[in-house]
């Protein structure tokens, strides 16, 4: 018929190998930024099957995924990849799905796949300049939304400002994961006591708790939920752990400031 889809045909062994490495790298990219266990599995299964290697199999951890192929008809295939656990960026993430779906809609050559996932791996992230804005939009919204008042959101504007240029210029490119999210939620809270002290807001902990927000790692514990409801128990464990130490180190953070203030001041002023 005419509306049939072409088909691609039989692969040689070097298009095989191509398949599963495109596969793989897809794999890769959705693991590094923060896609779900599930979601990984499936575009690396439909990319297999849409080039017709049915013998594909991969398993996939958090921080980790093995690929295996082969059979009497297939080319024996096995590759381990190790992937750090690392941040979120959700724009590869939604460019590769749209690769998958392309793939499935219109047939490109597993060459042309590999030169678009090439393209996604060097996508820029968001500008510094936006990065820090948001931080400091983000942290005023989230005061407002829990109770905070005008002034209080302004003051935390500030402080996520601040806060996000400690973060990019400062503790992702220097310090490890812990002491940074302990530096950031001891700064945090440093800047928005100074300013309650100097009378710029009412509610203190409505300060700390918006400019504290952008620290948080919302996506990976909803993700981490997510990958334990679907019965990835390992990964999302894996990735639960280490939200909770996310967690902890800024409580930690906030803590230590907390108690300075009190040995210096006595309990006075706060």
């Amino acid at each position: 018929m005419e509306n049939e889809k072409e088909q691609p045909g039989e692969l040689t062994p070097e298009e095989q190998r191509e398949v599963l490495e495109a596969a793989m790298q897809a794999g890769h990219i959705l693991l590094e930024n923060g896609a779900e266990i599930f979601r990984v599995e499936e575009t690396m299964d439909r990319i297999c099957c849409h080039y017709g290697i049915r013998s594909g199999n991969s398993f996939v951890l958090s921080n980790g995924i093995f690929t295996t192929s082969g059979n009497e008809r297939e080319e024996i295939f096995a590759k381990v990849q190790h992937i750090p656990v690392s941040g979120t960026h959700l724009d590869r993430v939604a460019a590769v799905n749209q690769l998958s779906r392309e793939i499935e809609k219109d047939f490109l050559s597993p060459g042309d796949v590999k030169h678009r996932l090439d393209q996604i791996r060097i996508m820029p992230g968001k500008p510094r300049t936006m990065q820090i804005l948001a931080s400091g939009v983000g942290s005023a919204c989230f005061c407002y939304l829990f109770g905070g008042t005008l002034r209080d959101s302004l003051s935390a504007f500030g402080s996520g400002i601040l806060l996000y240029v400690y973060v990019i210029f400062l503790s992702s490119p220097h310090l490890s994961k812990i002491v940074g999210n302990i530096g950031g939620g001891a700064l945090v809270t440093f800047l928005c006591t100074v300013l309650y002290l100097l009378h710029f807001g009412e509610n203190l902990n409505f300060m700390i708790i918006g400019s504290i927000m952008p620290l948080i790692p919302g996506v990976a514990f909803t993700n981490a939920i997510r990958d334990i409801a679907d019965g990835d128990y390992i990964s999302g464990s894996v990735r639960m752990l280490d939200a909770l130490l996310v967690f902890f180190c800024i409580a930690m953070g906030v803590g230590m400031v907390f108690s300075l203030f009190h040995r210096l001041t006595g309990g006075v002023l706060l």
